[in-house]
C-alpha cells in the first residue's frame, strides 16, 4: 500500500513548510489516473497526523477527472481508464489531466 508513504510524504512536507503553526486543513488534489486510491489516504491520514501539527486536521481530497487530446484530430475527451481512444479511432493521446497528485492548498490556525 503505497497511500501510506504518500500520506506521510504529505504530512512531513505540510509539517515542514508550516513549523510551528498547527494546520487545521489539507487539500489534496488526486488525478483518476494517478494511480492513487483517495479512501486509502483518507484512511492512512489521522494516523499519519497523529503526535504532528496536523493531529486533528480535517483532509479534503479533490478528484481530478482524466482528460486527453488527440494528436491525429486535436479534439479533446474524457478518459475513463488508462487505456483512451479518439472517437477519429487514434489511440495517440496527450494527457491533460488526471496524473495528479499534489497539495493544493493548507489553512492554519
Amino acid at each position: 500500500m503505497h497511500e501510506l508513504a504518500i500520506t506521510e510524504s504529505v504530512v512531513e512536507s505540510v509539517t515542514q513548510r508550516f513549523s510551528g503553526r498547527r494546520v487545521t486543513r489539507v487539500v489534496l488534489e488526486i488525478g483518476k489516473l494517478s494511480g492513487v486510491v483517495p479512501d486509502a489516504i483518507r484512511f492512512c491520514f489521522d494516523v499519519c497526523a497523529e503526535g504532528t501539527l496536523l493531529q486533528g486536521a480535517s483532509l479534503d481530497i479533490l478528484a481530478i477527472p482524466a482528460r486527453a487530446r488527440c494528436s491525429a484530430c486535436e479534439s479533446e475527451l474524457a478518459i475513463e481508464d488508462g487505456i483512451g481512444l479518439c472517437p477519429c479511432g487514434s489511440a495517440d493521446l496527450v494527457f491533460l489531466s488526471g496524473q495528479e497528485l499534489k497539495i493544493k492548498a493548507v489553512e492554519v490556525a
